[in-house]
C-alpha cells in the first residue's frame, strides 16, 4: 500500500468502527439513559429501534445517492449529521430530543456506511490488497460491537451515559477534516438518475417490515400491529421488485442481484449478522440476569470475544490464501453455530464463565471470518459503477440482519422463560436461563442450515463458474 492508501484505510475503517460502536454502546446504559431523560422501562427499546429503523430502511437509497452525488461527499454528509445528532443526544434533556438524536445517528449510519465501504472497495485494486482491507474491516465490525459494550459500560459506570453520545464527536471531526485530502471523490455514475418510485417503496417497505419485527420484540407476536406492519412491508418490497424490473434507472439492478455470488453471499452474510448479534444479546442477558454481573464487568468480559474477532480479521488475508472467500463464509457460520451450541450448556453459577469465554472466543473468531468471506464474496468481480449497489446491498443486509435477529430470538427466549415461570419449580434466573438455552439451540440449528444452503449454492453448484474469489 502507498502512504495515501494507508491513511485512507485508517479513515474508512475508523468510520466503520465508530458506527459499529454506535450500534451497541448504549445497550448497557439503557436504564441510566431512561432515568436521565424520563423514559419509562417499557419505552427503552425505542432507543435501539429509533437507530435501527432509518439505518436499515435508508441504506440502499443512500448507496445509490453515493453513486450519483459522489461517495466522498456522501460520506462527509453522513459524518456531519452524526456529529449533530451525537451532540443533540449528549445534551438531551427529554425523551423527544434523545429519540430524535438516535434517528439522526441511524440516518448517519445509512448515509456513511455504504459510502465508506464503497470507497474502501474502489480505493484498493481487486486482489490481495483489497482482501487485506476487507479483512481488517471484517475484524473491526464485531470488535466495534464488543468495544461498544465495553466502552458503554465504563462510561456509564465512571462518568455519564451522555459520553456514549459525545465520544463520537472528536473522532468524526478528525475524519471530516482529513477525508477531503486523502479520499477520491469516488463518483460512479455521473449520468444516472435516482429511481424515485423504487426509493420510496424500498425505504417504506424496509421501515415497515423492521418496525413490525421490532414491535414483536417489545409487545409480543400476538399484537395485531406486528402483522399489519410486516404485511405492509412485504407488499411494498414486492412492489419494489416489480418496479426495479421495468425501471430504466433501477435502484437495485436485478442483473446484479441474480449473480450467484452476490445473492447467496448476502444470504450468508444475513445469517452471520442476524444470528451473531442474537448471540451477543443472549450473552448480555446471561451475564447480567443469570450470573448478575455489573454493566462494567459485562463490558470487560466482552473484551475476550472482541479480541478473538480482531485476531481473525488480522489473519483474514492468510486465511483467504488457504481457502476461497465463499468457503471462509461457510466456515465462519459453522464456528458461530458451534459457539451457540456450546453456550447452551452454561449453567446458573459463575463457574460457567470459562465455558462462556471459550465458546464466545470461538464464535467471534468465526463471526469475523464469516464477515470477511461475505464481504469479499459479495463485492468482488463487479465494475466500479456497480460497487455502490453491491456495497449498499451488503450494508443493507448487515443493518436489517442486526435489527431482525435480536427480536426474533428474544421472543423465543421470553416465551420459554414465561412458560417455565408459570410451570413453577424454577427461580427467576433458572427460567431466564431456560429461555436463553432454547433460543441458542434454535440459533445453532438455523446457522447450520444457512451454512448448508450457502455451501450448496456457492461451493457445490458454483464449482467451475466465475465467482467472487475465482
Amino acid at each position: 500500500m502507498t502512504p495515501r492508501q494507508r491513511l485512507a484505510l485508517v479513515l474508512l475503517l475508523g468510520t466503520q468502527f465508530m458506527l459499529a460502536i454506535d450500534f451497541s454502546i448504549l445497550n448497557v446504559a439503557l436504564p441510566s439513559i431512561g432515568h436521565g431523560v424520563g423514559l419509562g422501562d417499557r419505552d427503552l427499546q425505542w432507543i435501539a429501534t429509533a437507530f435501527a429503523l432509518p439505518s436499515a430502511g435508508l441504506t440502499l437509497l443512500f448507496a445509490r445517492v453515493a453513486d450519483l452525488a459522489g461517495r466522498r461527499r456522501t460520506l462527509l454528509t453522513g459524518l456531519v449529521l452524526l456529529v449533530a445528532a451525537s451532540l443533540l443526544g449528549g445534551f438531551a434533556q427529554g425523551p423527544t430530543e434523545l429519540l430524535v438524536a438516535r434517528v439522526g445517528q441511524g440516518m448517519a449510519a445509512a448515509i456513511a456506511i455504504p459510502a465508506a465501504l464503497s470507497l474502501l472497495v474502489i480505493t484498493f485494486p481487486e486482489g490481495p490488497v483489497r482482501q487485506r482491507a476487507l479483512s481488517l474491516n471484517g475484524a473491526l465490525l464485531p470488535a466495534g460491537f464488543t468495544v461498544g459494550a465495553l466502552v458503554g459500560g465504563l462510561l456509564t459506570g465512571y462518568l455519564s451515559w451522555r459520553w456514549a453520545f459525545l465520544v463520537n464527536v472528536p473522532v468524526a471531526v478528525v475524519i471530516i477534516a482529513l477525508a477531503p485530502r486523502v479520499l477520491t471523490g469516488g463518483r460512479g455514475d455521473a449520468g444516472g438518475r435516482l429511481d424515485v418510485p423504487g426509493a420510496l417503496t424500498v425505504t417504506a417497505g424496509l421501515v415497515a417490515f423492521v418496525y413490525g419485527i421490532s414491535r414483536a420484540g417489545e409487545e409480543g407476536w400476538s399484537d395485531p400491529w406486528v402483522w399489519v406492519s410486516i404485511a405492509v412491508g412485504a407488499v411494498l418490497l414486492g412492489a419494489f421488485g416489480r418496479i426495479e424490473s421495468t425501471s430504466p434507472h433501477p435502484l437495485a439492478s436485478l442483473d446484479v442481484l441474480r449473480l450467484r455470488h452476490v445473492g447467496w453471499g448476502n444470504a450468508g452474510g444475513f445469517g452471520v449478522f442476524a444470528l451473531g448479534s442474537s448471540i451477543v444479546f443472549m450473552m448480555t442477558l446471561y451475564l447480567q440476569q443469570v450470573l448478575h454481573y455489573s454493566a462494567v464487568t459485562t463490558g470487560l468480559i466482552f473484551g475476550v470475544p472482541g479480541a478473538a474477532a480482531f485476531t481473525a480479521g488480522l489473519l483474514g488475508p492468510r486465511l483467504l490464501g488457504l481457502v476461497q472467500a465463499r468457503a471462509l463464509l461457510v466456515i465462519g457460520l459453522l464456528l458461530q453455530a458451534l459457539c451457540a451450541l456450546g453456550l447452551v450448556f452454561a449453567g446458573v453459577d459463575r463457574g460457567s464463565l470459562t465455558l462462556v469465554l471459550a465458546a464466545s472466543a470461538v464464535g467471534f473468531f468465526g463471526h469475523a471470518c464469516g464477515i470477511v468471506g461475505y464481504l469479499v464474496t459479495a463485492t468482488s468481480n463487479l465494475p466500479d459503477e456497480q460497487q455502490g449497489l453491491a456495497t449498499g446491498l451488503t450494508t443493507m443486509t448487515q443493518q436489517v440482519a442486526l435489527t431482525l435477529g435480536i427480536p426474533v430470538l428474544s421472543a423465543i427466549a421470553n416465551a420459554r422463560a414465561t412458560a417455565l415461570t408459570h410451570a413453577g419449580g424454577h427461580s427467576a434466573a433458572g427460567a431466564t436461563l431456560g429461555g436463553i438455552r432454547l433460543a441458542l439451540g434454535v440459533n445453532a440449528a438455523v446457522t447450520v442450515a444457512v451454512a448448508a444452503l450457502v455451501a450448496v449454492f456457492l461451493l457445490v453448484r458454483g464449482r467451475g463458474r466465475p465467482t467472487a474469489d475465482s
